[in-house]
């Protein structure tokens, strides 16, 4: 698998599959840089994408990989690269967050992030914070 950064040419695929980011929102995050794409045999497979907490503070919006890329170890490539890339940058403390109901926070935390506390909205399953 192949790491990259996402760019310009990366839009229409990013648009099509990532329903969680407005169009000029995802356009921007391509032009900061703040997008991985993940590949196989020159196909993008997955990608992640993040921005900042406090506006120093990385953090995960999004880890996606196409259905039949799930559970390969691709999704822990892509945490390594972004957490080895955020270090270079100097940053110490990186965050994300899931939903109690997903599996995500196992992976999460097999990965070594630590519980760092919730939000719940109203109408919505409880966010956990890592």
């Amino acid at each position: 698998m192949e790491i990259r950064i996402a760019q310009a040419e990366d839009f229409a695929f990013l648009s099509e599959h990532d329903g969680h980011i407005a169009p000029g929102e995802l356009e921007a995050q391509i032009e900061r840089g703040r997008i991985l794409i993940a590949q196989e045999g020159g196909r993008r497979i997955g990608w992640l994408r993040w921005n900042l907490f406090w506006d120093n503070t990385p953090f995960l919006n999004l880890l996606f990989l196409m259905d039949e890329h799930r559970q390969k170890g691709y999704g822990r490539q892509l945490m390594q690269e972004w957490e080895r890339r955020m270090a270079a940058q100097g940053f110490r403390l990186l965050m994300t967050s899931t939903l109690a109901s997903e599996q995500a926070q196992h992976f999460y935390r097999a990965l070594g992030y630590r519980d760092a506390g919730s939000l719940l909205l109203e109408g919505e399953p409880l966010e956990i914070i890592f």
